[in-house]
């Protein structure tokens, strides 16, 4: 069992369900009311469902859940299985005679690990949808856990991490960023990450910079040499109780994507399919000017995020 992290901001719960057998796996973040929500893609390679609804310009601007999986294509199928237990719990937009529960997802790609991806007729993706849905928590674990269960980077692996950062004015920011990068989290070939500067309280083992500073820090690592699409992405998502609009959450999921940039390297290559999510509760109301700072501590939190979920998949490696 791997270390966990307190959501601190009240009305979402996330939860993770794996395959050990397929190495691979789904997260589900489920809100308790709908959330205002958008995207934005930098990656040249995504895997998405239902995403071009969160445009701000489209009718539908609020979500039930989200779900992040493994699976490439595949894993697409997981959001049937959020989608059956919201059904379950009558959670849905209602046109009558039903409810249709909107459950954007995004995929990253896990299947070259050394998992059995004989799995029969069905992927096993609809199944994890609904475990990681029916096991959301207020205390989600991190690492080799969920959709990254399955991942890994240029040099190390994969993991899911999160983070937090209060406002000054009121309010919090969470991210979580599931990790498997074409790139490197680290600098050259010490263990000191990218995201070094943004660290608090030893979160990814306070390892601060390295020194003296690896002449070949600049050559950027990739997995196995690779240039080409189709094998990889980091997949985020901001979630804050600060009231957005979804014109204004598609600003910050721009904005948080310079929390990839600091701690991975390369980041949004034809090899990625990187992309943000960002939901609103919406339970605090700040005014505009205040978005700025949002958008600037999204990147911030969500770099930290990814280190996290490096760090602690490191360690559960290290534990067997």
């Amino acid at each position: 069992m791997g270390s966990r992290f307190d959501i601190p901001l009240s009305g979402i719960s996330i939860g993770h369900a794996v395959d050990r057998t397929v190495k691979t796996g789904t997260t589900v973040c489920l809100f308790d009311e709908p959330a205002v929500a958008a995207l934005h893609i930098m990656g040249a390679a995504p895997g998405t469902r239902d995403t071009e609804l969160l445009q701000p310009e489209h009718t539908v601007d609020s979500v039930d859940a989200i779900v992040l999986s493994g699976g490439s294509a595949y894993g697409l199928d997981a959001a049937g299985g959020a989608q059956a237990w919201l059904r379950e719990h009558d959670r849905g937009v209602p046109l009558d005679p039903v409810r249709i529960p909107i459950v954007p997802c995004a995929i990253l790609f896990d299947m070259r690990n050394d998992g059995n991806k004989d799995w029969g007729q069905y992927p096993p993706y609809r199944e994890l949808g609904y475990q990681a849905t029916a096991d959301c928590s207020t205390s989600p674990e991190l690492g080799a856990a969920g959709v990254a269960y399955g991942a890994f980077t240029a040099n190390t692996p994969g993991g899911f991490g999160m983070a937090g950062t209060r406002l000054a004015g009121g309010g919090n920011i969470v991210a979580a960023a599931a990790v498997n990068a074409v790139g490197s989290p680290l600098i050259g070939e010490t263990e000191h990450f990218w995201a070094a500067p943004f660290e608090e309280k030893d979160e990814f083992g306070g390892r601060g910079y390295p020194h003296p500073w690896p002449a070949d820090a600049h050559e950027g690592r990739t997995k196995s040499g690779q240039r080409v699409a189709g094998a990889n992405t980091t997949l985020g998502l901001i979630v804050t109780d600060i009231e957005l609009t979804a014109a204004a959450a598609k600003r910050i999921a721009i904005s948080a994507h310079d929390g990839f940039a600091r701690a991975l390297y390369p980041v949004h290559t034809p090899a990625d399919g990187d992309l943000i999510f960002v939901a609103s509760t919406g339970k605090v109301a700040v005014d505009e000017e205040a978005l700025l700072d949002v958008g600037v501590l999204a990147g911030n939190t969500m770099a930290r995020a990814i280190a996290r979920g490096v760090y602690e998949a490191m360690q559960d490696e290290a534990r067997g």
